[in-house]
C-alpha cells in the first residue's frame, strides 16, 4: 500500500510528539496544472471506517482516504535533506508525469 522510509517514520514521529494527535493522513487533492498534489495532515483522531496502514515498531498511525487509495497504492514516502531544503518525498509508481514546477502529478 505505502510504505515510509526510516528518515520519514523518524520525522514524523518528531513532529507527532511536538504537536500531538495520533499519526499523520496521507491523500492527494485537486490542485496544480497536471491535477494532482500530495496532502500530509496531522491526524487528531480517526474512525474504524479509515484505511490505515501499519508498520512495524511505528509510534504514530498512518490513514489513507479510501478514494485516494487509489492514486497513492504503491507510493514510497521519504523525507530527504538537500542542502538548505529539507521535506518529504513522494515516490509513486502510478504517476504518469508531473508539472514543471514538480508541484503537482497525474496518473
Amino acid at each position: 500500500m505505502i510504505t515510509l522510509t526510516d528518515a520519514a517514520k523518524n520525522k514524523i514521529a518528531r513532529l507527532i510528539r511536538t504537536r500531538g494527535g495520533v499519526g499523520i493522513r496521507i491523500g492527494v487533492k485537486t490542485t496544480g496544472c497536471s491535477g494532482l498534489a500530495y496532502i500530509l495532515e496531522y491526524l487528531d483522531s480517526h474512525t474504524p471506517t479509515d484505511t490505515t496502514v501499519n508498520f512495524d515498531q511505528i509510534e504514530f498511525i498512518v490513514v489513507v482516504d479510501k478514494k485516494d487509495l487509489v492514486y497513492v497504492a504503491g507510493t514510497l514516502v521519504d523525507y530527504v535533506r538537500q542542502g538548505l531544503n529539507e521535506g518529504f518525498e513522494f515516490k509513486n509508481p502510478n504517476e504518469r508525469d508531473r508539472c514543471g514546477c514538480g508541484e503537482s502529478f497525474r496518473v
